[in-house]
């Protein structure tokens, strides 16, 4: 499945920090049975590869990634631990190199036109605004559409439930970002049924 499949398998990708390994699984298989198949675990807490290699070996349904890739040496650990696709906040020659070395399609993130400019011409034609709303939001998304029509974005970065329909009907965005899917207070409560809930109501965006 290359990452132009994967943006497009859902609607939303839920960004998701796990704090208790606990929660990983039923997590998982709660947005999965709502309708939400492609995660993105994060390594913003140190239960981020743990996570990934748990949801890997008990959800197979999950299309999964691994995101806050900032190191080289974070590619082929996540790949190792079952993520099939790979989300950073930026992009660097470094980074660039370590994922093609380690084989997993990279979600980059930019926040201008220079740097989409410069993801384009290292081959990256599917980006990550990020973040989304402070670097311009719909507008930006709008404004970039015509001199830059080859590019397909996944904005992340303070949108909500209520804001994702705006980004998703613009024409250069096939998917959306955001952490609303798994709030830490539902996590918490082992609320598998609010969270279930939550994922079914971002599949019904598109």
């Amino acid at each position: 499945m290359n990452l132009l499949e994967i943006m497009r398998a859902s609607p939303v990708i839920p960004v998701i920090a796990i704090d208790d390994i606990r929660h990983a699984v039923p997590m998982a298989q709660a947005l999965v049975e709502g309708g939400i198949r492609v995660l993105e675990v994060t390594l913003r807490t140190r239960h981020g590869l743990a996570a990934i290699r748990a949801i890997a070996e008990q959800v197979p349904q999950a299309i999964l990634g691994v995101g806050t890739l900032t190191r080289p040496e974070d590619f082929a650990a996540a790949r190792d631990a079952g993520a099939v696709f790979g989300v950073s906040p930026g992009l660097t020659r470094d980074l660039v190199q370590a994922a093609r070395a380690s084989g997993l399609p990279l979600l980059p993130g930019v926040m201008t036109p220079s740097e989409v400019l410069a993801a384009r011409e290292a081959g990256f034609f599917q980006l990550k605004l990020f973040p989304a709303v402070p670097a311009g939001g719909v507008g930006m998304l709008n404004a970039i559409a015509g001199p830059l029509p080859d590019v397909l974005f996944c904005p992340t970065g303070g949108i909500s439930q209520e804001t994702a329909p705006q980004f998703l009907a613009c024409k250069n965005v096939a998917c959306v970002g955001g952490s609303w899917l798994t709030p830490r207070e539902l996590l918490a409560a082992n609320d598998w049924e609010g969270v279930r809930a939550l994922a079914t109501a971002a599949a019904g965006l598109r």
